[in-house]
């Protein structure tokens, strides 16, 4: 399981990456649904490959919120991460974002995750 966690980490950081990439085009240029799916899929690799560690294998229709809840349940420091205000209605297979506001707290968020898996030492 751990192998499958580490794909899902390698590609939770390339996929932050490329939200960033996406972010420090000049403002005009940026493809606002490109940074929410990038940030959504990288949020959901990372708790993914994290329950991967802890011996839970979650469904293929687990959503964010549920992917969050399980692993706050099994350690109470993911509640240092805010999911509270993440209402981002962009579907991974549309292209559709609510605007610069949500897309900007999707890669927060996401980025918050690294931020929080390198502290906690899961990945390096």
């Amino acid at each position: 399981m751990e192998e499958n966690a580490a794909v899902l980490f390698e590609n939770a950081i390339q996929k932050l990456r490329e939200a960033n990439d996406e972010l420090c085009r000049p403002e005009e240029d940026v493809v606002a649904p490109l940074v929410c799916k990038n940030s959504q899929e990288a949020i959901s690799d990372y708790l993914r490959g994290y329950l991967l560690l802890q011996g839970v294998r979650p469904s293929e229709e687990a959503t964010i919120d549920w992917l969050y809840e399980k692993c706050s349940s099994i350690n109470s420091h993911f509640e240092k991460i805010d999911l509270s205000s993440f209402k981002c209605d962009v579907d991974l297979e549309s292209r559709f974002c609510n605007g610069t506001e949500n897309q900007s707290r999707c890669f927060d968020i996401a980025d918050h995750l690294d931020t929080f898996f390198r502290e906690e030492g899961i990945i390096k």
